[in-house]
């Protein structure tokens, strides 16, 4: 039987192994990120695997690794998530508090479910942009680079920079707006 959950899981790493990495490496800061993150996911298969099986192993790894990478930003971040809260809010004092759900220190089930699935949408959504507006916006409020620091790395004008973040911030506005209202009503 262990002979087979090892195998499994090598098959799993030479199936997934690639695109798993890749899938990685396009949302966070460094290789060696992606390296640490898909050894988390690695680990994690094998931890699994003693335990129960797995249906469908492709989903099941890119979910890990999707938490994983929310993990790691929840870890090493405080950003403004006001940034992508709907300008049209009617009532500010019933209005849902983002930033007091996602870097709450006391979990409960309910802030915890919210927390997953506001990750989720956003992921998703980030995955929606063009890539150089997603790469801004992660490293100026994911990574909380400045625009000086972008700048300077890439040659690319300031200007440019900030209007690219500017056209993340409404498309991600537009698209988590539906979540936001959902979960103001929660």
């Amino acid at each position: 039987m262990s002979q087979d959950k090892n195998s499994f899981t090598l098959q799993a790493i030479k199936d997934y192994g690639k695109g798993l990495l890749s899938f990685i490496r396009r949302r966070v800061k460094s290789d060696a990120d992606a390296e640490d993150i898909l050894q988390d996911v690695w680990y994690q298969l094998s931890s699994v695997v003693n335990a129960a099986p797995i249906e469908q192993t492709g989903a099941w790894l890119y979910r890990v690794a999707r938490n994983k990478i929310t993990d790691k930003y929840r870890k090493h971040t405080e950003w403004l998530l006001n940034d992508l809260s709907p300008d049209d809010t009617e009532n500010e004092d019933d209005a849902l508090d983002l930033g007091a759900i996602m870097l709450s220190k006391n979990a409960t089930p309910e802030t915890e479910y919210l927390r997953n699935i506001f990750w989720e949408e956003l992921f998703a959504a980030l995955d929606e942009l063009p890539p150089e507006q997603r790469q801004v916006f992660i490293w100026h409020e994911l990574e909380d680079k400045s625009f000086d620091d972008m700048a300077t790395e890439t040659g690319v004008n300031l200007q440019t920079l900030v209007s690219r973040k500017r056209y993340a911030v409404l498309h991600l506005r537009k698209r988590l707006k539906q979540l936001y209202d959902d979960m103001n009503n929660f």
